[in-house]
Order: structure tokens, then C-alpha cells, then sequence
């Protein structure tokens, strides 16, 4: 298969999209991939580093507000839909496979005028504005939430999952749980402010809990607060990190996962059947954590508490009512597991094979 895929500015359209690609990979060594982002986003550092073939077109998102910047966007996107063509041309790809950001507009757009096959991957449960404006144009929609399929048409629309659901079952098969039951709690690469401070008022309690507590930081935060957090460098319940660098391990051995509900963190917990505590980032669009995250609450594999509730002894109190309860862990557990899709490459591989097709 010849495959262009696009998608940027965040990880979370850029894990998903290079997730598939390993699969496909394995399912066709033969296969040419080419990546197609910009200059400044995530994707200009993850993509060559994982060693893809990586060009760019010039775009940069809209502004929601009345800017005279959108004039200039509008401009970008034309030239970006010209750009994207001529890399088509000399490609000659099979489909183009969109992930969201804002560079995955004009090059599936690019795309339908070229005839080319094409599939969109939607991980939010609430579509992005780039996913929604290409939706008529495109062959086929993949989402990784059912709450998302009201807003595609439904007969070229699939739920497949998210693809680094597959990549982590499938690299977790063979990994056995920490004898202690563990959390890990994450707030994402920078950190979260309302949760480190949260964390630091739990400490005494978290320090002589009956479970172990795995803690990432972010860099920012852990030079911040790094004078309290070697206060418990030596305690055998604390693990306090600025980051975590082996997630898929550290998941699949620890018990409960605590922390922001981004579509490929959701993902990635219950394709290993683990329990959650989401605590939504309320700085957000449309306010799309809540609406992950409340998808697998409605389900019983997790809970909510909104970011401006949290305090360390909701932090405590939340993790021992989960940990601390053998029924109840056990059904969140098999409801996690029941509600993920560690066959989601899989899923979307197919629905890019019939988009091809024809």
C-alpha cells in the first residue's frame, strides 16, 4: 500500500496516526509511507524520529475569534491544498488517511479533488472543526468514540477505536501486575498545575497508604515543588518522577490510572482494562475531555472529578474507594476492558482497504 498520512499539532492526532502505521508495517512490510505535517507542529519532531519519510505544507489554524489573521489562514489553506497536491503527484498514493489538526485539512482536501481514496480517524468523542468540515468529502470516518458517530454520516462512518489502544494491548501481553496495587498518576507531558497541587497536599497520606503511588510532574512543575518531593525520595509508597518515559509498561503492571481524559490516554487504559479517575483539563475545546471521559463513566469503568473540585483529600479518598474495594475494582476493571478496542489498527486497517477499493 502507498499511504499519505496527516495529521499534527498535538500528540493526540499524532500517536494515533503513528500507531497505525507500525501496524500496517507489520501487515505490509512492503509499504510506502509518507507523512505529510508542518514545520513548527509536534509532528515535525515525532515524525522523523520515528523514522518516516516527512514533508511539509505551510498552514496554521483559525483564530475563533474575528481575527485579521484568518484572512492570512484562508490564504495558507489554498496554497497548503496546492502544496499537498504536488507531493500527491510525485507520490502517487493508494488513500490518504486524515488524523485531525488543522494540517490534515488541506491535504485531505487535496486529496477528494484528486479522487484519491480517503479516511478521516476522529478521536474525540466531539469531532474537531477540521474533521467536520471534511466529512462530506471523504470516502470513509473512522471514530474512536461511539459519541461521535451522531455527527458523521452514518453510512460511511465506523467505530474503529484508537489505534495506540492495539499497540499497547498488544505490547503488554506478556507483563505481569505489580504485587502492590498501584496507581499511576499523570498529567500529561507538562504537567497540570491543579493536580500537582493537589498531589503535594495528599503526600502525607499518600506516604503511608496501603497502595503505591506513581507520580509524573512535569518537568516545569517538579523544579517547582522538588524540595517536598525529595522529602519522600526514600518512601517505598512514592515513586515521583518528572516524567514517565515507559507508559505502556508502567500501565500495564500498575492497578489504576489517575489524570487528564485525552482521547489516546482513554484509549490506552482500557485496551489494558484498567480503572480510571479522570480529571478533565478544563482549558480544553468544547470542554472535550469531559465528553471522553464521560462515554467510559456511563460505561462503569471510571469516574469523574472536575479539575476545579479536586483537592488532595478527594485525591485519596477518590483512589482508596476504588483500590480499597475488591467489587467494585473488579467490575470498573472488566468494564474498562469490555469498553476498549485493542483491536482498533486492526479496525481501521479494514476500513482504509474499503475506502481503496472503492
Amino acid at each position: 500500500m502507498r499511504l499519505i498520512v496527516t495529521g499534527g499539532g498535538t500528540g493526540g492526532h499524532i500517536y494515533p496516526a503513528l500507531a497505525f502505521v507500525n501496524y500496517l508495517k507489520k501487515m505490509e512490510p512492503e509499504s510506502e509511507i509518507l507523512y505529510i505535517g508542518t514545520e513548527k507542529g509536534l509532528e515535525s519532531t515525532l515524525v522523523p524520529e520515528a523514522g518516516l519519510a516527512f514533508k511539509t505544507v505551510k498552514i496554521q489554524g483559525i483564530r475563533r475569534s474575528l481575527s485579521l489573521q484568518n484572512i492570512k489562514t484562508a490564504f495558507e489553506f489554498f496554497t497548503a491544498i496546492s502544496e499537498a497536491k504536488k507531493i500527491m503527484r510525485a507520490f502517487k498514493p493508494d488513500v490518504v488517511l486524515g488524523t485531525g489538526g488543522y494540517v490534515s485539512g488541506p491535504v485531505v482536501y487535496a486529496a477528494t479533488q484528486l479522487k484519491i481514496p480517503t479516511v478521516v480517524h476522529e478521536g474525540n468523542s466531539y469531532p474537531g472543526i477540521t474533521n467536520r468540515f471534511l466529512a462530506k468529502r471523504v470516502s470513509k470516518i473512522a471514530v474512536g468514540f461511539h459519541a461521535a458517530e451522531s455527527y458523521f454520516p452514518s453510512e460511511k462512518t465506523a467505530f474503529t477505536g484508537n489505534p495506540r489502544a492495539q499497540e499497547v494491548a498488544d505490547a503488554s501481553q506478556q507483563m505481569s501486575k505489580f504485587e502492590t496495587p498501584t496507581v499511576v498518576i499523570f498529567g500529561g507531558s507538562r504537567g497540570a498545575l491543579t493536580l500537582n497541587r493537589a498531589f503535594v497536599d495528599a503526600l502525607p497520606e499518600l506516604a503511608t497508604a496501603n497502595f503505591r503511588t506513581v507520580y509524573a510532574s512535569g518537568q516545569i512543575y517538579y523544579d517547582d515543588y522538588k524540595p517536598i518531593f525529595e522529602k519522600y525520595a526514600d518512601n517505598p509508597k512514592l515513586d515521583i518522577r518528572p516524567y514517565i518515559h515507559n507508559m505502556t509498561e508502567l500501565l500495564a503492571k500498575s492497578h489504576l490510572f489517575l489524570g487528564r481524559s485525552g482521547s489516546t490516554t482513554i484509549a490506552e487504559v482500557t485496551a489494558l482494562g484498567l480503572p480510571a479517575i479522570y480529571i478533565p483539563s478544563p482549558n480544553v475545546t468544547a470542554d472535550q475531555q469531559t465528553k471522553n471521559a464521560q462515554e467510559y463513566v456511563d460505561a462503569g469503568a471510571a469516574s469523574i472529578i472536575k479539575d476545579s473540585e479536586l483537592t488532595g483529600a478527594r485525591l485519596v479518598r477518590a483512589i482508596s474507594e476504588i483500590l480499597g474495594n475488591s467489587v467494585k475494582y473488579n467490575k470498573m476493571s472488566a468494564a474498562a476492558r469490555e469498553s476498549g478496542v485493542p483491536d482498533a489498527s486492526l479496525r481501521l486497517y479494514k476500513l482504509i482497504l474499503s475506502a481503496s477499493h472503492g
